[in-house]
């Protein structure tokens, strides 16, 4: 049996999940899934994930993992609705606890970041391995996005998260609370040792005018000697000084509160209040 990938892009956030297998009717992983929110309303809904539940029971799939790259602060993530439809653990790097102890401090949340990690079901050491059914595979953390990032080996593909993005595109920021750019920039040269064949999966895509249409894998070679932000040539100096440029004139991400609040918790709404409705908390004047 050989690897399969099946991508779904939802272009209301840019985001891409991925589905790896070896075929039918055997065990796979989800990659970063998606629960749509309208942030105007506060209204969720599962069409995005509902695309993966009917490709999964299509191909007779059994869900094994449910794999967060990060905490996303542009998406909420789908895989507590996903692992109540098909099952699977649902999973990310250990060092998630650094980012639920900063943003705890953010949404003043009480419990202590031992507790909330337990809204996961497997925090994964630096290059753990695991399996998926029979496919092998290695969780690497790849830090710099920010402090919990990891990336997903399996066989010759790499699922990368933020941490790369198409060569005409570049890298991810690093200004958000724990992000580093010299961290990123190792994280990501670790990436591109890979052999230059490796295909890498992306989590993004906002493709610049000369391109148009959404793309979200690319080869190591393609990023060595094409990645407008760290092709090869391109010191760790010069990186650092493009990135913090650069992030300081991004806007703040449109879904960062209310997503990074859920995703730090696995993407598991909060409990309903005493009239039945789910509340959401926003900082005010803060960040």
């Amino acid at each position: 049996m050989m690897r399969q990938v099946a991508s779904f892009f939802d272009p209301v956030t840019a985001t891409v999940s991925h589905v790896i297998h070896a075929g039918i009717g055997t065990a796979c992983a989800i990659v970063d899934p998606v629960l749509d929110y309208d942030n105007r309303s506060g209204r969720t809904a599962t069409s995005s994930a509902d695309r993966i539940v009917e490709y999964v029971e299509s191909h007779q799939l059994q869900v094994q993992w449910l794999l967060e790259t990060h905490a996303h602060a542009d998406h909420v993530s789908a895989a507590p609705y996903l692992r109540g439809k098909l099952g699977g653990r649902i999973a990310i790097g250990e060092r998630i606890r650094d980012v639920q102890m900063l943003f705890g401090q953010v949404y003043n949340i009480r419990k202590t970041p031992y507790g909330i990690a337990r809204d996961f079901d497997h925090l994964f050491g630096p290059d753990e391995e695991f399996m998926i059914g029979e496919l092998p595979a290695r969780a690497w953390h790849v830090p710099g996005h920010t402090p919990a990032d990891t990336a997903y080996l399996v066989e010759d593909v790499v699922f990368v998260g933020d941490t790369l993005f198409m060569p005409d595109v570049g890298t991810a920021r690093c200004d958000f609370p724990g992000g580093d750019a010299s961290t990123l920039y190792r994280s990501i040269q670790r990436i591109l040792a890979l052999p230059a064949s490796t295909q890498l999966y992306l989590c993004h895509d906002y493709p610049p005018s000369t391109r148009g249409q959404a793309a979200w894998s690319c080869s190591v070679e393609e990023q060595r000697t094409g990645n407008v932000h760290v092709r090869h040539g391109i010191a760790e100096n010069e990186f650092i000084a493009m990135r913090k440029a650069r992030d300081a004139t991004l806007d703040f991400p449109v879904l960062m509160l209310p997503a990074v609040q859920l995703n730090i918790r696995a993407g598991n709404l909060p409990q309903p209040e005493d009239n039945g409705v789910r509340y959401l908390k926003i900082p005010l004047d803060l960040l």
